[in-house]
């Protein structure tokens, strides 16, 4: 997930968990209770998206007080970002886009990085910086599962894995995660925007609970 192979550590947990919860956080008080409320309902990976200036005050929050959940950043777009993230103690980085200069502040600091990919050209220059967990995005838009099969057919024998986002949900979650090429689903409906502003942290446990039966179903006690 980086520029350098990604570790089996990580490898591992984020197969096992299956699908990390894609976040937009507004307010930073909702950040402790959101992360306990996908904690219960089986989620324990979590990419905040640096769209809201207080992404990084929630992020540091919920990595005090929540310890149990592995944190990523997302939509970072800036060198100066990776710094950011890396500072506030991310264990990973995930952006939209292939940048060259984002992965290499990636690399130069030591945070894991997963940039986002969506053609055969996007994924070479992805392996050129190192990079073997790719984010495909937006997956559905682009053509979905059939359409990550066919791009990533030339560069399997190299290792890469990918994390597809846009357009996934518990409709099509089986799919994907059965699909040898993937390593964990982005979650963006696990927990929207809307749900955390209305603070329906029922409604959030229980789309985690959903997913999770799914996971289970899929790849049972693999660890």
């Amino acid at each position: 997930m980086s520029a350098s192979p990604i570790s089996e550590i990580l490898r591992t947990r984020l197969h096992r968990t299956g699908v990390i919860a894609v976040l937009v956080i507004d307010d930073a008080d909702d950040a402790v209770p959101l992360a306990r409320a996908l904690i219960t309902g089986g989620i324990d990976c979590i990419e905040l998206t640096l769209r809201t200036p207080i992404a990084i005050d929630a992020m540091k929050r919920i990595l005090v007080e929540v310890p149990e959940m592995l944190v990523g950043a997302g939509t970072v777009l800036t060198p100066e970002q990776v710094n950011e993230v890396r500072t506030a103690g991310a264990a990973f980085g995930v952006a939209p886009g292939m940048n060259p200069r984002v992965v290499a502040e990636a690399r130069r600091v030591g945070l894991l990085f997963a940039p986002g990919v969506c053609t055969p050209t996007d994924i070479e220059l992805a392996l050129e910086q190192d990079c073997r967990l790719l984010k495909f995005f937006p997956s559905e838009p682009s053509g979905g599962l059939a359409y990550l099969r066919s791009i990533a057919a030339p560069y399997m024998h190299l290792g890469i894995q990918f994390i597809p986002l846009g357009g996934v949900s518990a409709a099509n979650a089986e799919a994907y995660l059965r699909e040898p090429s993937v390593l964990a689903l982005g979650g963006s409906w696990l927990a929207p925007r809307e749900l955390i502003q209305r603070k329906d942290w029922n409604g959030i446990m229980g789309n985690a609970r959903e997913v999770q039966t799914i996971v289970k179903r899929v790849r049972g006690g693999e660890s």
